[in-house]
């Protein structure tokens, strides 16, 4: 089997990830602040477990060819990644401190202890399938984007977002984990157990990134439910301090 047997096997939950309305929302320029930074912060902290899943991955190796092709990842991730991240956070207000007190969501919980779980429980194999939506997901949104007829390239503010997810290094990036994953599964039969079980966790991993999305665009209706329910308590305060007796003007 090789990459495109994933893809086939998952392409429905493809399309729901890449084309999400937050995705969508994200095009157009017309994100609720509220989600973007709420994203903004959970991705923080799903960057810093895909970094331990991706040391996980070099303990998981079977070799030293496989040791050493995650390396350049790992170092990307806290060397670059995760800085440049922290520094474009702080344009929209949001400090290094604020995100690493920011508590995580219960999607990415489950998200990132699942491709954790994955190099835990299963083989270097598995743990690469379960990686691999992330990166090759964003350049393909960035790819997207970048041809979407709806996109909005003036004055959008999520412009340097959707720059660095349309650049040539996320796009080189998904071809490098294509042929890694190429390279995995070239002598795993598609109808095995195991290369089903490999389509499972593809499958997942994609309905996960689904679910990162809508979990950010949630915490804009909680916001304005929470905004209503102030509102309201607020009014009911004022209406019992109200005077009771008659006002003789």
């Amino acid at each position: 089997m090789n990459h495109q047997d994933l893809y086939q096997t998952a392409e429905s939950e493809w399309h729901t990830y890449i084309h999400h309305p937050f995705v969508m929302a994200l095009a157009q320029g017309t994100l609720p602040e509220i989600a973007y930074l709420h994203y903004l912060q959970q991705d923080f902290l799903f960057l810093k477990h895909y970094a331990r899943a991706h040391a996980l991955a070099i303990v998981k190796a079977d070799n030293l060819s496989q040791m050493k092709s995650h390396l350049p990842s790992l170092m990307a991730l806290l060397d670059n990644e995760i800085f440049h991240h922290v520094q474009y956070c702080a344009q929209w207000g949001l400090s290094l401190q604020d995100m690493e007190n920011q508590p995580e969501a219960v999607g990415t919980v489950a998200y990132t202890r699942f491709v954790m779980d994955c190099g835990f429980s299963g083989d270097h194999t598995d743990l690469l399938v379960a990686l691999a939506p992330c990166g090759w997901g964003y350049a393909d949104i960035g790819r997207w984007i970048n041809t979407h007829s709806e996109t909005q390239w003036v004055q959008n503010p999520f412009q340097d977002w959707i720059d660095l997810y349309r650049g040539d290094g996320f796009q080189h990036a998904r071809t490098r984990i294509q042929s890694e994953l190429d390279r995995a599964l070239k002598d795993i039969p598609l109808a095995s157990e195991k290369g089903q079980k490999l389509c499972h966790i593809f499958k997942t991993a994609t309905q996960m990134e689904a679910a990162f999305w809508q979990q950010s665009l949630d915490a804009t209706q909680q916001h304005i439910h929470l905004s209503t329910a102030n509102i309201l308590k607020n009014t009911v305060q004022i209406t019992t301090k109200l005077p009771t007796e008659k006002i003789i003007c």
